[in-house]
């Protein structure tokens, strides 16, 4: 016959050896996140560098050529992430947000520290919300919108999917060329979710677990 405190041991075994392995993947997740967080990897910065509407060029006197013409430069600021583009989805409208075009970059892949240059022409959805963009002083100004979903690819695995979309406007002059002569920067807008790591909901599920059980 077994002493009693060696079968209570044995009784209280399992208990101990399953609270002692959710402690540990609580501790295990706890410092996968806080390695993650440390190297969390950025956004891409998105920027218009190019900009012309034939139409608008005075010197060409006509406006029958209303094609949209541009470059958006998508720069992956990270030294060790790649980031998967799904599809880029770019909106143009005038000043008063009526809708002027759409125009999709097919999905694409971009490496650590890599730029993408994503030249595009589009043709308006209606020439006189084109002309709509038209100010009294004879410039115009644009809004570009740009809406995608990233996914990073750390080391040998991906992660989900993060949504982006940033906008600018765009000045254009009497040449039908985008006023200023560098990057306009795109940036973030309100609905534009933030990168944040799911780890966290782990390590909080598995304290709450273990704290029930104890």
């Amino acid at each position: 016959m077994l002493p009693l405190e060696y079968e209570r041991e044995m009784k209280r075994g399992p208990t101990s050896y399953f609270i002692g392995l959710i402690f540990a993947a609580a501790f295990t997740s706890l410092m996968l996140w806080v390695g993650l967080h440390r190297m969390r990897p950025f956004d891409p910065n998105c920027s218009i560098e190019y900009f012309y509407v034939p139409a608008l060029n005075k010197t060409l006197n006509s406006r029958l050529n209303t094609t949209l013409n541009f470059m958006v430069r998508l720069n992956n600021i990270n030294s060790d992430q790649g980031i998967y583009y799904d599809d880029v989805h770019i909106y143009f409208s005038n000043a008063t947000n009526s809708s002027i075009a759409n125009y999709t970059v097919p999905r694409f892949y971009q490496g650590h520290k890599k730029k993408a240059k994503k030249w595009g022409q589009v043709v308006p959805l209606n020439n006189q919300t084109l002309l709509g963009a038209v100010l009294p002083n004879g410039s115009a100004v644009f809004r570009l919108d740009l809406k995608t979903q990233v996914r990073f690819k750390v080391a040998f695995w991906k992660t989900k999917r993060y949504g982006v979309e940033v906008g600018a406007n765009v000045e254009v002059n009497g040449d039908g060329v985008k006023a200023n002569k560098k990057g306009i920067n795109m940036k973030k807008s309100d609905a534009s979710a933030s990168i944040q790591s799911y780890l966290p909901v782990c390590v909080l599920m598995n304290l709450l677990v273990f704290f029930s059980i104890c």
